[in-house]
């Protein structure tokens, strides 16, 4: 490396780390891992890699990281969704090496992965396996020391999946995603607020009493739809799994193909973590002035090339809203240029929220430390005692208290002697 960070202004660093320091308040539960990771040193001298979406909370993680001994870099997983405050004050304060930028071009973007990798990482930590995909294809040289990986998102664990089924996964991957206390509370209610907040945020339109579409109902997209919902939105979702399709069904919202759909649709969200979910065939009904946008890790989901294809103007009447003027003088508003939308034009999940996410990456880079050796390649979730250790932190520092076992029902469920 000829530079030891790439951020757009170390002059932002105050404003960084006072955000960093304001979504600490409402992440107790990393806070606490912070005091045992500075006491006990459990990754000292691990050289680790990060590629996640650089953030207040993401600022927070990479803090408990170092403060647990381990020696981090820090690329952004996607090219809008960096804060340039906290990249700058994490390298001005912090001094972690950290690289991006907000509104970074692809070619910048792969150069800053290509800077995570050559930090020589026995650790990686993805958010949509950007990293372990760059070993695989460029840097083979550094599977040897690789401890692991640790994975953050849906459409990474699917990646992950993909190339653990074709035999080319090198080492063990531990699927952050897939803890109960990351998809059942990140993926449904931070994915829900910070969507919704995203689309106000780059549209200021009124939600109440429009067709709102939400593409998949996986534990985002119902997040999404529930959100929208409560704004006084009439909800249709799309599916193309029966269980989930019915599921939706009895929650209440309709339920149909998106041709079907699209017509009808004031806005349209996707988040399958699939490719081209919006295609050529709907924007070729969605109605005049429709919004649509994405809330899956990559831009794929919106065919963009189709869509610049079927138009003959873009322009721009706001910030991260691009219009495409069609051949039949219909417009199509695109938002954030297709990508995560609660980061393009927002600041993400919730820091309540991404407190048990990012207690569940320091604790598994923690148990990937613990058992080297141990592991098989391959996908694995973290143990659920640490998963069950979350929530019971989360409930205490919310002042939560819950029932506890009597040895004798202890016993009874321990047991099949007894029946009525």
């Amino acid at each position: 490396m000829t530079k030891s960070y790439d951020v757009k202004d170390l002059k932002l660093a105050e404003q960084g780390r006072k955000r960093m320091d304001w979504a600490e308040q409402e992440m107790p539960v990393l806070r606490l891992i912070k005091e045992r990771f500075a006491r006990e040193r459990p990754l000292a001298g691990v050289k680790l890699s990060a590629c996640l979406h650089v953030t207040s909370e993401t600022g927070n993680l990479v803090r408990t990281l170092a403060a647990g001994g381990a020696d981090v870099v820090l690329c952004a997983s996607n090219p809008l969704s960096t804060q340039d405050d906290v990249a700058a004050a994490l390298v001005a304060y912090e001094e972690i090496p950290v690289y991006a930028i907000k509104g970074e071009s692809n070619e910048v973007y792969y150069q800053h992965i290509k800077a995570a990798l050559d930090h020589g990482p026995r650790i990686t930590m993805d958010d949509g396996a950007d990293l372990v995909s760059g070993i695989l294809q460029e840097r083979k040289d550094l599977i040897p020391r690789m401890l692991g990986s640790t994975e953050e998102t849906t459409t990474g664990v699917i990646r992950l999946k993909a190339m653990a089924a074709e035999g080319v996964l090198p080492f063990p991957v531990i699927a952050v995603n897939d803890s109960d206390t990351k998809h059942m509370f990140d993926n449904r209610y931070g994915t829900g607020q910070s969507t919704l907040d995203g689309l106000i945020r780059a549209t200021n339109i009124l939600l109440a009493g429009k067709t709102f579409v939400v593409a998949g109902y996986g534990w985002c997209s119902r997040g999404i739809a529930e959100r929208a919902r409560g704004l006084g939105a009439n909800v249709i979702v799309t599916e193309i799994d029966p269980v989930k399709a019915l599921e939706a069904t009895m929650d209440g919202f309709r339920v149909m193909p998106m041709e079907q759909a699209a017509p009808m649709a004031d806005f349209v969200v996707t988040a399958t973590g699939n490719k081209h979910v919006l295609d050529s065939n709907t924007f070729a009904v969605l109605k005049d002035g429709a919004v649509i946008a994405n809330s899956g890790h990559f831009n794929v989901e919106i065919n963009i090339p189709a869509l610049e294809a079927a138009s003959v103007e873009k322009r721009q009447p706001r910030a991260f809203v691009d219009q495409y003027l069609l051949k039949d003088g219909r417009t199509i508003n695109l938002l954030g240029e297709g990508r995560l939308i609660n980061l393009a034009s927002a600041e993400g999940h919730p820091s309540a929220v991404m407190d048990m996410s990012f207690a569940n990456q320091a604790l598994a880079s923690e148990y990937l430390l613990k058992n080297q050796g141990k592991l098989s390649v391959g996908v694995h979730a973290l143990p659920k005692d640490l998963d069950k250790e979350i929530a019971a932190l989360k409930l205490r520092a919310m002042g939560v208290q819950i029932d506890v076992l009597t040895p004798e029902q202890e016993a009874y469920l321990n047991s099949w002697q007894e029946g009525t």
